[in-house]
């Protein structure tokens, strides 16, 4: 058998146990694909991310959900530079590259004030596009009626790097309603069916954050929730900016809250900037270690 150590953090939180959790795994390139896939199976949690080498880049990350590998994941990035930083693999660096699938995105590494590690990370350049399904059907399947989405604001897929469905809702007490039957997604999501969806709306539990979500995983991950989301919140900025502002602005601060409803709370900071006809987004988190454990892989 060969062992192999994964290092639990949370991300987007200060707080063991809140936030989202990641399995991070740092020698990735011993290991091969199928390994990897195995290896985010037994871990379980929504995202492990494994570091390998980059020939374009300072490093490479990975991304895999227990049912597949992603392009990206925002939570997982922030825990993968969190534990090179404070485990002294990036020396004195503040400022790397990481290529993923998604493409090649800027990272930078500040201390805060408090003296906390923040990780700032450059999402892939905003994109939208329609969503055709039935709205009484997309209700229904995450624990709705019509009537608790938006009237005015559209529903649109949206991705910084990976394809969501950012569904505006009226009131914060929806939330705490949703129950998401997630094998109904595909069927309803007919122009993307492998997207996850992802509720929002503008009333918050905390006053300093902009908006509150939830977000529901594609079946085929073979995860129900996301606790903090990272990539979404970013394209959900671009959103604000883009339906809500109106463009009426130069750059925005955004605080998504998510979690609360399952125990979870993290915060995630979203910077929106115009940049001619899209927008800049970075996204700032935090991320703490909770524990080390191993899994077991037969040896080939």
């Amino acid at each position: 058998m060969k062992s192999i150590t994964v290092h639990h953090f949370d991300a987007f939180s200060n707080q063991p146990n809140k936030g989202n959790p990641a399995g991070v795994v740092l020698n990735g390139d011993d290991l091969t694909d199928e390994e990897m896939q195995k290896i985010a199976y037994e871990v379980g949690f929504n995202e492990t991310s494994f570091s390998v080498k980059s020939e374009i880049a300072d490093l490479k990350i990975r991304f895999f959900t227990p049912g597949h590998e992603m392009n990206l994941c925002g939570h997982a990035t922030m825990a993968t530079i969190f534990a090179l930083k404070t485990k002294g693999l990036l020396g004195d660096k503040s400022q790397l590259t990481i290529e993923t699938k998604a493409g090649i995105l800027p990272i930078s590494i500040q201390t805060s004030d408090e003296n906390e590690l923040l990780i700032t990370m450059k999402q892939a350049t905003p994109k939208f596009e329609q969503f055709t399904g039935s709205k009484a059907k997309l209700a229904q399947s995450i624990g709705l009626e019509e009537t608790d989405l938006h009237e005015t604001l559209p529903i649109l897929y949206g991705s910084t790097g990976i394809w969501t469905l950012l569904i505006p809702i009226k009131e914060l007490k929806a939330f705490e309603k949703m129950k998401p039957n997630t094998k109904e997604f595909p069927t309803i999501l007919k122009d993307m069916p492998k997207a996850s969806v992802h509720p929002f709306c503008m009333e918050t539990f905390d006053p300093k954050a902009t908006m509150h979500a939830r977000h529901f995983s594609s079946p085929y991950s073979g995860t129900i929730e996301d606790a903090v989301t990272g990539t979404a919140s970013g394209v959900m900025g671009a959103y604000y900016g883009k339906y809500i502002m109106k463009n009426e602005y130069d750059s925005l601060h955004l605080i998504v809250e998510q979690g609360q409803e399952i125990g979870k709370d993290g915060r995630v900071f979203v910077e929106v900037s115009k940049n001619n006809e899209s927008f800049d987004i970075e996204i700032t988190g935090n991320a703490v270690h909770v524990r080390d454990f191993e899994v077991l892989l037969e040896k080939e």
